[in-house]
């Protein structure tokens, strides 16, 4: 919010949340939001906004109060790592304005506001960059505040008890890894390990790791032509026929027609 403050509602119902100057709020795409200054007025429709291409700005309403400026935008996520991503975070980021991480999302906003106003040389190049710079500002505000996280990996990866371990797996999919292994990355028992891993992760530990292959192999299979022996090999198997069946039983096809039809 570059200047002024608005109502944030979810369409339909739900308790509004209040934006104010230099907050940046971040939704995952999920359900449509209505920004408004009253919550007894008829939203108007985004789509009507016509841009002033002299400004670049897009301007909604005739109304008398005070203008309420804000910069808005999307950050397009590849399918894996996306789909990962967006498990891992709330349905709705709030950083306020007063937040500790705030002078440098101060900075990027105003940039980016300075970026999108004007039509100087590499515009886009420049706002695409700021953008992407003010998300994984965004992203490290959660993981230094992880008690708003969902349970997920992004939740476990902010333990700093539990980021060992989850960089072994990361790291080092192809290895047999055993929860005394992961236990002792993380200097605890494994009773202890395993019980703060699954409160963190949502899954017990051995579960995250035969997740996080299938979703390697998944990715590999779309994108590459790599022999479905030798990704198996990659991710922890044996052989074609085991990596097979668990992929089955993970994704409900096999390698070889998941290839085929390019993971649809």
């Amino acid at each position: 919010m570059v200047r002024g403050g608005c109502l944030l509602v979810r369409e339909g119902g739900g308790e509004p949340l209040k934006v104010s100057e230099g907050d940046v709020v971040v939704s995952d795409g999920g359900q449509p939001y209505v920004l408004c200054s009253d919550l007894g007025l008829e939203p108007l429709d985004s789509g009507r906004a016509v841009m002033d291409p002299a400004s670049r700005m897009a301007r909604l309403g005739e109304g008398t109060a005070e203008d309420v400026v804000c910069v808005s935008g999307h950050i397009d996520l590849s399918r894996d790592s996306g789909e990962l991503l967006r498990r891992a975070l709330p349905e709705l980021i709030h950083v306020r304005a007063d937040a500790a991480e705030a002078p440098v999302l101060s900075w990027l906003i105003g940039r980016l506001a300075d970026e999108v106003r004007t039509h100087r040389a590499g515009v886009e190049f420049a706002s695409d960059h700021l953008a992407q710079l003010l998300f994984v500002q965004v992203l490290r505000v959660c993981l230094a505040d992880s008690g708003g996280l969902p349970p997920g990996w992004l939740r476990a990866l902010a333990d700093e008890r539990l980021a060992p371990a989850l960089r072994l797996m990361h790291g080092d999919p192809a290895h047999p890894w055993q929860l005394g292994e992961l236990a002792r990355a993380a200097a605890m028992s494994r009773t202890t390990f395993a019980v703060r891993f699954r409160e963190a992760a949502g899954v017990p530990p051995l579960t995250y790791l035969l997740n996080w292959r299938m979703s390697l192999a998944a990715r590999a299979l779309r994108q590459d032509t790599v022999p479905v022996a030798v990704l198996a090999r990659s991710v922890g198997y044996g052989s074609e026929s085991a990596f097979s069946n668990a992929f089955k039983r993970s994704t409900g096809v096999a390698p070889r027609r998941y290839r085929e039809t390019g993971g649809r």
